[in-house]
């Protein structure tokens, strides 16, 4: 039994990783608004920079807890998470509070930014003058996607 475990351990860490296309076939219906291929790796790099000041909220519970406190940020949602019903709430707060949101393709690459070993559907990023210029950026880019209706 352990034996399996650590073969399938290592074959995925032998898989090559998808590309941007290729995620996008595992994307959920209500990932709207997704973001760019360009945007998704500034996304990324904010998320890295971020995460080595603490200024970032990690998971639906988390950032739906920071959302309801009132605390800016840009969140970012993984739009191949399933079910669904998990994290479907958290663009609607998002909305309400206009807080500016974005979809990425991948949740395992959004829990590598954060520097965990585990994905995550749900990030927020909040600002600090270390990064000011790649989350103003970012926020930038964001706030210019189209909503969903």
């Amino acid at each position: 039994m352990a034996r399996e475990k650590l073969e399938a351990a290592a074959e995925a860490e032998a898989a090559p990783e998808l590309s941007y296309q290729e995620q996008l076939d595992f994307l959920n219906p209500i990932a709207q608004p997704l973001a760019s291929r360009k945007l998704t790796r500034k996304l990324l790099k904010c998320i890295r920079k971020a995460t080595k000041h603490k200024q970032v909220r990690r998971g639906v519970k988390e950032v739906q807890k920071f959302i309801n406190k009132g605390e800016k940020g840009i969140t970012v949602l993984a739009g191949d998470t399933l079910p669904i019903d998990v994290y479907c709430h958290l663009p609607i707060m998002c909305e309400d509070l206009n807080l500016p949101y974005a979809y990425v393709p991948s949740k395992t690459d959004l829990g590598a930014a954060a520097g965990s070993k585990r994905p995550t559907c749900a990030i927020m990023i909040k600002p600090h003058e270390e990064y000011q210029e790649a989350y103003e950026e970012c926020l930038e880019e964001v706030s210019s996607l189209p909503m969903p209706l």
